[in-house]
């Protein structure tokens, strides 16, 4: 897979970030992935979900919050975040024009995304992947981080691991009830937080991967079917 790197203008004040753009031939689909809180847009993780993506056929634009291009510890505020996501789907919608569109991403970035989808709705999306929603902090059960979700007015695809520290399984069924039909909740037994399984479970990440990939690919394929 290659992948094209660009540039997307965030703001004024917060400047432009990278991005990479991998489009296959005959791409029936587009997605804009946001990376997690600790790692960029070439994290080995978001890499192999947008060469799994690339194999389906769907096109992928990752992209860096500011702090990460900036090489800052911390975060961008929420605000600056979403202001990303927004210019990030900007610039997708251009790349991957007359395609569907989805957005979302790991961890942080797909809550961020999340985010900015509540507040309005992102410029041609039609559904929002979660991988791994960090519903809330490790060993504090809470769904707080979750009250925004009831404002998104598209389709939500959760994929989380039953052993995932930041989101408990249970408020996560809990919470994908309250949104209805909107939300999807596929559950990667013995996964973590970055989908890793144990040894005893009798999978490789290849395995994983691979369920990952089939999930949300025929996901987007409903969310598209259902929208003709």
């Amino acid at each position: 897979m290659d992948a094209r790197p660009r540039s997307i203008h965030v703001s004024d004040t917060a400047g432009d970030v990278s991005a990479l753009v991998a489009t296959p031939r005959g791409a029936w689909a587009g997605c804009v992935l946001a990376h997690g809180a600790g790692a960029g847009m070439q994290h080995p993780f978001l890499a192999e979900v947008a060469a799994l993506s690339f194999d389906a056929g769907v096109a992928t634009l990752r992209y860096q919050f500011p702090y990460m291009e900036g090489r800052k510890g911390r975060p961008d505020p929420p605000a600056v975040a979403e202001r990303t996501v927004e210019a990030a789907v900007r610039a997708a919608g251009e790349e991957f024009a007359g395609r569907p569109l989805f957005a979302g991403g790991k961890s942080f970035g797909g809550r961020m995304t999340s985010q900015a989808a509540s507040r309005a709705p992102l410029a041609g999306v039609r559904g929002l992947v979660f991988l791994g929603f960090p519903l809330h902090a490790p060993k504090r059960p809470s769904i707080a981080r979750a009250a925004h979700l009831a404002s998104v007015a598209v389709p939500m695809l959760f994929i989380q691991g039953t052993r995932d520290d930041l989101a408990s399984v249970e408020l996560m069924r809990e919470v994908c009830a309250s949104l209805g039909g909107r939300a999807t909740l596929h559950v990667v037994e013995d996964g973590d937080h970055s989908f890793k399984v144990l040894k005893r479970s009798g999978r490789t990440n290849e395995h994983v991967m691979n369920e990952i990939r089939d999930v949300v690919v025929a996901w987007m394929r409903s969310v598209v079917k259902g929208a003709e």
